[in-house]
């Protein structure tokens, strides 16, 4: 009997049970070896657990949930080999702290036990908390544990871990230019930006440039006219007037904890555009009245409308609610408008935990709230001509842009979106996850192929550039994993795919990922303009965002809340976002008009599919 277990969330692997017949049964090697010469890798067991006998149910079935789970013994092992040494040992510590894992050997990799970026994440934050350092291309590239040991002792004896400046505004009276230590503004820009907040300097409790993908999101916000491709929409439903003072209360306190949901963005009269942290901020709750004789969401999607309302980015919280009684029943309606400037798709996360531990009255086990300052002081400490140099090399020879279906327009404002999304299904989502362990790669790596694939077929090229979402967490920044903040960021990426056999290009995808990570934080219009391709023409025209999601809506937080809707927009025609939910993948595939959705998101399923089949 073979069944898909999943005692830890999120990681499901197939697990066999074979009925003893005698007192030493086969090895799980053997097992394994034996199913190999007749399934595909991805359909055998990872596990073979022996039983005495069936246990069944009191209608004589088999009863699988009392199947047990696996131990150690019913793991398929490899050529296991004990970690050398103390970097080696710590390492080995760490991984099966975050994978789960009861061992880990020196020649295994971090990938093929089913890591991913999130856990690499950690796995450098816990590193640097016991005093070791390691560049995030290693951490992705190196193929075993024991050359990553390696990696970090190489690392410890050139690291120069930059310190962060500490903010010196303390709230005491004027602010002079000594008092900024992340950018420099005259006397008269600091007075001319002090009388814009109506608090004064009183209420200023840091200023400091924008991050990358941050002077991104301004550009087009600045652009538009009607609407901000960049407003993050949900709508909620509440069952009672308890539970959604409950929630924005929360919400409330959860603003206070964190500069960034404090924060408003200025840039007319300055030489860069700066955010000014606030010391105190109220949250702007709208009532709307609905009518009885219309479904209440499409009300609200009408009324609240992300493409053609535009927030002042000069009022913070950038935040707004907007709350509305059911004409329909005894329930309320909640929708949230976030702006992409102050909160990035792990930041939503953390923001939602973080309400839901003060609504049930656990916000005492919160960490305490780190400056999203140290993340700008971070972002601006490599200096340009490093990322300059490498995306020169990647970008140099590129003379036309890769625009499938020739639209060229990536100035829009998010309106007239077409959307499809759709869940993989689950035998292929299980194919891909398990054959990109097989690979030592991340799942991103082959989804990322699988787009470049679609575009260099659509636009008859042997190349195709596009642009990926990478999570801007990985440069050792301390607590990266739980900062609320914008620190995503789109960059180019290029797939030259003639002349690769598929496993030459899943390695390829890979190693490109790998690569860009060291220039998580660089500028998109720094590395536009590495390349051939002259303005005002774009260098690509679609978006790839490759993102690790709750299984279950983040919204809902509290019993008696049902999210209901939730979107956002980018000013890119084609966007494909992928949700890794941990079993499952999910893709949302937007298009401007004029484009096919569904035709799209077709292309993307059959180039998935026949990239497992090939893998196979």
């Amino acid at each position: 009997v073979v069944i898909a277990r999943e005692d830890t969330p999120g990681d499901k692997r197939l697990v066999a049970y074979v009925l003893a017949e005698d007192q030493s049964p086969p090895a799980p090697e053997l097992l394994r070896a034996h199913l190999a010469q007749k399934l595909a890798d991805y359909m055998l067991p990872s596990a073979f657990v022996t039983v005495p006998h069936w246990p069944l149910t009191s209608n004589g079935k088999l009863d699988r949930r009392a199947l047990p789970a696996p131990d150690i013994a019913a793991v398929v092992a490899g050529c296991y080999e004990a970690p050398v040494g103390e970097v080696e040992q710590a390492l080995a510590t760490l991984w099966q702290e975050v994978l789960g894992l009861e061992r880990v050997g020196r020649h295994d990799s971090f990938f093929a036990l089913g890591g991913h970026s999130l856990r690499i994440i950690t796995v450098i934050e816990r590193l640097r908390q016991q005093g070791l350092h390691v560049e995030v291309r290693a951490a992705f590239s190196a193929s075993t544990l024991a050359e990553l040991a390696a990696c970090v002792q190489r690392t410890q004896h050139n690291t120069e871990v930059p310190s962060v400046p500490p903010n010196l505004i303390d709230g005491s009276g004027s602010i002079t230019p000594e008092h900024l230590t992340l950018l420099e503004l005259s006397q008269k820009e600091i007075d001319g930006l002090v009388a814009l907040i109506p608090g004064g300097s009183a209420d200023i409790q840091d200023i400091y440039p924008l991050g990358p993908l941050q002077e991104g999101v301004l550009f087009h916000h600045l652009l538009g006219g009607e609407g901000d491709a960049y407003l993050l929409r949900s709508i909620t439903r509440i069952e009672t007037e308890e539970t959604l003072q409950a929630f924005l209360s929360a919400l409330r306190q959860v603003i206070a904890r964190h500069d960034i949901l404090r924060t408003s963005v200025h840039w007319e009269g300055l030489p860069r555009p700066v955010q000014v942290v606030h010391r105190q901020v109220s949250l702007p709750v709208e009532r709307i009245v609905l009518f009885p004789d219309v479904e209440p969401a499409d009300q609200l999607r009408q009324q609240v409308d992300p493409r053609r309302i535009r927030m002042d980015l000069g009022r913070p919280p950038l935040i707004q609610a907007f709350t509305a009684a059911d004409p329909q029943g005894d329930g309320h309606w909640l929708v949230l408008l976030v702006h992409h400037l102050v909160c990035d798709h792990i930041s939503l996360e953390l923001l939602i935990h973080e309400v839901q531990a003060f609504m049930h009255g656990d916000s005492a086990s919160l960490p305490a709230p780190l400056p999203y300052r140290s993340f700008i002081a971070k972002a601006l400490a490599t200096p340009d001509d490093v990322h300059a140099a490498y995306f020169r090399e990647q970008l140099g020879d590129v003379e036309e842009p890769t625009a499938p279906f020739g639209v060229l327009d990536v100035h829009r404002s998010g309106a007239q979106v077409a959307e499809i999304r759709q869940t993989l299904p689950p035998a292929l989502s299980f194919q891909l996850r398990s054959q990109a362990r097989q690979w030592a790669v991340t799942p991103a790596a082959l989804f990322h192929l699988a787009w470049g694939q679609v575009l260099a077929r659509c636009c008859g090229r042997g190349d195709a550039v596009f642009g990926t979402v990478v999570s801007g967490r990985l440069q050792g920044l301390e607590g990266a994993s739980r900062v609320v903040g914008m620190f995503i960021n789109t960059l180019p990426l290029r797939l030259q795919l003639d002349g690769l056999d598929v496993g030459q290009a899943v390695l390829h995808a890979h190693k490109r990922l790998s690569e860009l990570l060291d220039h998580e934080q660089a500028s998109l219009v720094q590395a536009q303009r590495c390349s051939q391709v002259a303005a005002p023409l774009p260098l690509f025209t679609s978006l790839l965002n490759y993102r690790h999601s709750e299984a279950t809506t983040a919204v809902s937080v509290f019993e008696g809340m049902h999210a209901v809707h939730d979107e956002e927009r980018t000013n890119y025609p084609l966007t494909v976002s992928v949700d890794d939910l941990g079993e499952d993948f999910g893709t949302v595939v937007q298009v401007v008009q004029g484009l096919d959705a569904a035709r799209i998101a077709a292309y993307f399923a059959q180039a998935l599919e026949s990239l497992a089949h090939a893998l196979e």
